[in-house]
């Protein structure tokens, strides 16, 4: 939707922009307008029971925050506003818990700090679906015609009690002690490193560590808007501090962390090595059902590892395959499908939790992995390899010229019929292109919904087979 040339548009993740450029109080102000008209309108003249609001460590958050607090309030809409920063699956929680009619949180997740984002959860506790944020931003288009939002004096709202202080970390904690065993974990007296990134989770994740009383280092924990000049993301590339502080002290079992609002994670396992976020989610998805025998298949984006399948496979379990998005993982979590449900962007969730990627969680059942098997993470895939055979995944992003972004739908209209020598046995489009290969792996093309690139992804059963199914990947894409 457009504002004079300004285009809102919400992702697999909310809407994302820049601030001061598209990313401004005058357009959050007509988005949150366009919320509370689209909960008016589903509300069933039921009064409304309130919307929490929340907001990460970027620049201005908690003045974003009020300034949509007010939009709601103007529109008779209870704002439980939080009393600090808080992690986006905390917030989910919070929804199901309270059963409010859905939350807010301003966040650009693992963005670059001069991003900040605005993120609509309805009440079922997941990130909003297409259809609900289609038609938020049909509304969104006729209220920039006009101009008009409702608003009202935030200390006015504040002292009648339409706004009140919130604080959602409570609860939330109490929920995490009840899903992993943090007396197991105590027991093993292991040893973390802890990096959460300038983001939420502190208070969290290393609250719930300590508790353990395991030793417990933390870096990065301070608030700062610009999250040390490098986006809050924990891949490999955006944690160095801390893949050097566990290679260097062998005394660390783990290194954790998580993103900006704390819904992906990042680990890093003895000796200083990172774990793929893919390989992670297939181990998890084993020690889950082997170790706590809980029921239900196991749900994936069409962009993740099928190291998945293969333990699936092993176990006796369905598979799920999605879109992008965890909002379509979480709808399968919130039907009680899921042992769990995972994306290869470092996202997941399980059984009986919230239907929203969980950073802090993630972080917390690998520690529990480690001290429930007395092994490394590294040493566990090596064994889960020997039972299920290999799957090297990897992920590539392109920003496209401008003759190959019109050139793009035609390659994807018609795939080859071999990929580096190996034929091609199914096309899958359930987002994107995704080639399935005759020995097994395979290859995806598909627009990325957070940024402006084009990503290509392969997977193989060796190193030398995935840079074959790569590179052929490349000249399809590229010409």
């Amino acid at each position: 939707m457009k504002m004079g040339k300004v285009t809102v548009k919400f992702g697999t993740s909310g809407w994302r922009a820049v601030m001061c450029d598209e990313f401004t109080f005058e357009n959050v102000r007509l988005v949150t307008q366009a919320i509370a008209d689209y909960l008016a309108a589903h509300g069933q003249g039921q009064e409304p029971r309130g919307v929490v609001v929340g907001y990460d460590n970027r620049f201005m958050g908690e003045r974003f925050a009020k300034v949509a607090a007010s939009v709601l309030a103007a529109n008779n809409i209870p704002a439980k506003l939080t009393d600090r920063s808080v992690p986006t699956p905390v917030l989910a929680f919070d929804i199901l818990e309270n059963g409010w009619d859905g939350a807010l949180n301003f966040t650009a997740s693992h963005n670059p700090p001069h991003y900040n984002g605005l993120k609509f959860s309805p009440s079922w506790g997941g990130p909003a679906l297409p259809e609900t944020t289609s038609e938020i931003e049909r509304r969104a288009n006729k209220l920039i015609a006009s101009g008009s939002y409702k608003d009202c004096d935030f200390d006015q709202a504040f002292g009648s009690g339409l706004i009140s202080s919130h604080n959602p970390r409570p609860a939330y904690l109490e929920r995490l002690r009840g899903l992993v065993d943090l007396e197991l974990i105590g027991s093993a007296g292991l040893k973390f490193a802890l990096d959460p990134l300038y983001g939420t989770s502190v208070g969290y994740l290393d609250t719930l560590l300590e508790e353990t009383g395991c030793d417990v280092r933390v870096i990065h924990e301070n608030p700062d808007p610009t999250f040390g000049g490098r986006p809050p993301e924990p891949s490999e590339e955006y944690i160095p501090e801390l893949i050097a502080l566990v290679r260097d002290d062998d005394s660390y079992a783990l290194g954790l962390s998580t993103d900006g609002d704390a819904d992906r994670f990042g680990i890093v396992d003895r000796g200083g090595k990172f774990i793929e976020p893919n390989y992670f989610l297939a181990l998890l998805f084993d020690y889950l059902v082997r170790e706590r025998g809980i029921k239900g298949g196991v749900g994936r984006s069409v962009a993740t590892s099928h190291l998945i399948d293969a333990v699936a496979a092993d176990l006796g379990r369905k598979v799920f395959e999605t879109p992008v998005g965890f909002k379509f993982i979480g709808e399968l979590i919130s039907r009680d499908e899921l042992v769990m449900g995972g994306e290869e962007s470092a996202g997941l969730s399980i059984r009986g939790h919230v239907p929203e990627k969980d950073g802090i969680l993630a972080c917390l059942l690998a520690a529990e992995m480690v001290a429930k098997r007395g092994k490394s993470l590294t040493e566990q895939l090596d064994e889960l390899y020997a039972r299920v055979g290999m799957h090297l995944t990897r992920r590539e992003n392109f920003r496209l010229t401008a003759a190959q972004e019109v050139a793009l739908p035609e390659r994807l209209a018609a795939p080859p019929k071999a990929v580096g020598g190996v034929a091609v046995v199914e096309v899958v489009t359930v987002d994107g292109t995704k080639l399935l290969l005759e020995d097994s792996s395979w290859l995806l093309v598909r627009k990325s919904g957070t940024e402006p690139v084009v990503r290509l992804y392969g997977e193989a059963a060796g190193e030398k087979a995935l840079e074959n199914v790569l590179e052929a990947g490349r000249r399809w894409l590229l010409g």
